[in-house]
């Protein structure tokens, strides 16, 4: 009995771990150059280890097979024996150069993820800003002068700029095929770079915990050829209706919705907070009380509202 429950306890435990490696195991199937370095990075840093374990594995194993207690005298005494500097220098040695070799990789790893891929250093990015609200995010394009909620259609082989921010608490944007994570935040901008060399439907979400409901803040990135793309912003823009400042405030209080387009962005009535309206520098206070949304700094009610709302829920 006790074996069959050994048994059922290590299923149990497998399968929950690979259940929460979905996003984990798709790293390693990148789909742009920015996803690839990460991948590649990821996986010689693997190699490596594993063939650091190697060697003290077969250490090990000659340690104790060589060493192991015989059946000598009690009154045995071993020869005495100097210590070898060549060991000595050897083993202070390695573990500097393992972490020069590791710091040199994550170095230029994080240098060329951080800037426009290098296929596509000629082309202008497609910048997208991408702000994050309630459990939901909203993606921006100036360009086209349209909108989206918890979706966002990108062209293959060319660069994207996504501008990250959040009306609220700290989230994490996070799309593994295509790019590595980034935090997006209240009072500031912070950018992100990606390519999609292959047309496809990619997951995206947020990994870092703002709440109670970031769980299923997910959303789909569609890579589609110039040709689709085009089209479909034609589509929006013929057949959606303009996203208002109403509209959008509503947008903003809602904790969860499904995937709505929009023929217009809210940039124009609520800034993202960069330039002038970045950080704390938003202008005199009549500009403040004029424009209450001019960056997620004044949208920090939303942060007030779920901390009050987990707060009454732990009371309860």
């Amino acid at each position: 009995m006790s074996k069959k429950w050994l048994w059922v306890s290590f299923i149990l435990a497998v399968s929950a771990m690979l259940s929460g490696c979905e996003y984990s195991l798709k790293v390693l199937d990148p789909r742009g150059p920015q996803a690839e370095t990460l991948s590649n990075t990821i996986i010689f840093s693997i190699i490596m280890m594993a063939c650091i374990l190697l060697v003290v594995y077969v250490l090990f194993t000659i340690m104790l097979v060589k060493y192991r207690a015989s059946k000598l005298d009690k009154d045995y005494e071993p020869p005495h024996e100097e210590g070898s500097k060549a060991l000595e220098i050897f083993w202070t040695a390695m573990p500097i150069i393992i972490v020069i070799i590791l710091s040199i990789v994550t170095v230029q790893t994080t240098t060329t993820v951080e800037n426009k891929p290098d296929a596509y250093q000629n082309e202008e990015p497609l910048v997208i800003y991408a702000a994050s609200s309630n459990w939901k995010w909203h993606f921006s394009y100036p360009e086209q002068n349209i909108e989206t909620v918890n979706y966002v259609n990108i062209p293959v082989d060319r660069p994207i700029e996504f501008r990250l921010y959040s009306y609220g608490p700290i989230t994490s944007f996070w799309i593994p095929q295509l790019s590595g994570q980034k935090y997006a935040m209240s009072d500031m901008v912070t950018k992100i770079n990606l390519a999609a060399s292959t047309p496809g439907s990619y997951m995206g979400k947020n990994s870092n915990f703002s709440g109670k409901g970031f769980a299923h803040m997910e959303f789909e990135a569609e890579a589609m050829s110039d040709k689709d793309f085009d089209s479909w912003v034609n589509d929006v823009k013929n057949n959606e209706q303009e996203l208002t400042e109403s509209e959008f405030n509503k947008l903003l209080e809602m904790e969860h919705v499904g995937r709505k387009s929009y023929s217009s962005t809210h940039l124009s009535f609520a800034p993202a907070p960069e330039g002038e309206h970045a950080g704390h520098h938003h202008g005199d206070e009549q500009e403040k009380e004029e424009s209450p949304h001019r960056t997620g700094h004044e949208h920090g009610s939303n942060t007030e509202m779920n901390m009050t709302t987990d707060t009454t829920h732990k009371n309860e």
